[in-house]
């Protein structure tokens, strides 16, 4: 093992319900480690899209009606959710969270994908703990920093104990929130309004719509980032086709639920942030319960941010143990929430949540052509090398995707000019980005090695290579 890397070791979970320390990094996890049953997938994914700001971008959608509105979530979020179910099958062929694996492909340039991860969770973090925050101080009378605090606390708890902790939490979490969030939907359906025709019309109507399937997919895509360290303990002969089945079905349907929920609601509510959907439940008992399902449901969501940021700053070369990197993503998400939390809500939530996914597809696709060139076949102990290739090509493809898709961008700081001039405020950046960054990429590697794919050298030992079976 490379001199340095026992930061990045650690203790593991053995089994489910295992509720102790993961002091465990980015080190892939040994085959004698593996474990947990495949229902696991669903429940991970499931119960942190169970959250107001899906909601939030429901009543986004407001514009289009509902048909179209629904239309456009639907679209947009399936897109998304593939990606992440894609990333979050290798995780049991590899051991590896999905910034350590990129390593592989970025060497020494991982450091740029890796503060963006970390910046990103930390963004994340803030817009989720806004509502959840809201949600206490509604709740119990106190401060809305105070309500902060506590957010921030249940959060870093559950990001700093790790993973067997999370899934576990996870699983509960989807009962109680399933249930919670079945009450809502019947109040909703007796208020909402599922008839609600389009205020756009001709150009703007098909702009929009196009961004609105946009904002849907980057309320999803960015948990791709994310995806295989929520499965690198399973066994690696699970079936791959299994485990990103049950990733797509967590995330799209929990996602498109709550969303279409705001949509439906969006003419009811006085607004998507957490009083609105107290308001929204007449107060009360029912009220109690919405603001409840609101902080249980912030909590979920954003301990996977804290766990995920600590594997990417790991990942872009700090080497301090997870759990104290997960308390720094904690600690900076406290100050950025304040931020969003004065103007307007809306403005920021989409700009936010767009300018922190941009550059997500394009990692991706350098990380699919990768596993394509190995098929699926990688040395996953190289994660850990003190002397990484310079990996320009990789990080070439990701500047590349992300600059192309640059003028088709449609936020209200920046507005590309294809998303301006040709598509009346569309934003298919997404898609873009992708597309280039794996054309770019695939050209390079194919121009390096006269060949469509890699041969990875013989490991020293037959653990450090792993494959899909």
């Amino acid at each position: 093992m490379p001199d340095g890397t026992a930061v990045y070791e650690g203790t593991m979970p053995t089994r489910v319900g295992q509720l102790a320390l993961e002091t465990r990094g980015m080190a892939p996890i040994p085959l004698d480690n593996r474990y947990g049953g495949l229902y696991r997938i669903f429940t991970v994914w499931f119960t942190p899209n169970l959250v107001p700001a899906a909601f939030f971008v429901g009543v986004i959608a407001f514009s289009l009606g509902f048909a179209l509105g629904a239309a456009a979530i639907v679209v947009g979020t399936v897109l998304g959710s593939l990606l992440v179910a894609v990333m979050c099958s290798w995780g049991p062929s590899t051991g590896l969270g999905q910034l350590p694996l990129a390593r592989l492909q970025f060497g020494r340039t991982v450091f740029v994908p890796g503060l963006l991860m970390w910046g990103s969770t930390i963004a994340w973090d803030a817009l989720n703990a806004i509502f959840g925050a809201a949600a206490i101080h509604l709740l119990i009378h106190v401060p809305f920093w105070v309500g902060l605090l506590i957010v921030l606390a249940m959060q870093g708890l559950l990001g700093v104990m790790g993973y067997e902790v999370m899934h576990t939490f996870q699983f509960w979490g989807s009962i109680v929130l399933g249930i919670m969030f079945v009450i809502i939907t019947v109040k909703v359906a007796r208020i909402g309004n599922f008839h609600a025709a389009a205020t756009l019309h001709g150009g703007a109507e098909v702009g929009f719509f196009v961004l609105m399937a946009t904002i849907a997919a980057g309320f999803v895509v960015s948990w791709g980032a994310y995806a295989s360290e929520y499965s690198r303990y399973m066994k690696p002969d699970t079936s791959r086709l299994a485990v990103g089945g049950l990733a797509l079905a967590g995330t799209a349907l929990s996602s498109i639920w709550i969303e279409v929920l705001g949509l439906a609601a969006a003419a009811a509510a006085t607004n998507g942030t957490s009083a609105g959907i107290r308001d929204l439940l007449g107060g009360g008992v029912l009220g109690g319960l919405g603001l409840v399902a609101i902080w249980i449901g912030t909590v979920s969501v954003n301990a996977m941010n804290d766990y995920s940021g600590s594997l990417a700053l790991q990942a872009a070369g700090v080497r301090v143990r997870r759990p104290y990197v997960a308390v720094v993503v904690t600690v900076a998400a406290f100050f950025l929430t304040l931020w969003l939390n004065t103007g307007t809500l809306a403005t920021k939530f989409t700009n936010v949540l767009l300018f922190i996914t941009y550059w997500v597809p394009p990692f991706a696709a350098v990380q699919m052509v990768d596993w394509w060139r190995k098929r699926g076949k990688m040395n996953v102990q190289d994660v850990l090398s003190s002397s990484l290739k310079p990996g320009w090509e990789a990080l070439v493809a990701l500047l590349a995707g992300f600059g192309a898709a640059t003028p088709f961008m449609d936020t209200t700081l920046f507005e590309g000019y294809a998303a301006k001039h040709w598509l009346q405020g569309g934003d298919i950046a997404f898609v873009v980005g992708f597309v280039v960054a794996l054309v770019v990429y695939a050209g390079i590697r194919r121009v390096q090695t006269g060949s469509t794919h890699d041969v990875e050298a013989e490991p020293d030992r037959p653990e450090a290579v792993v494959g899909a079976p």
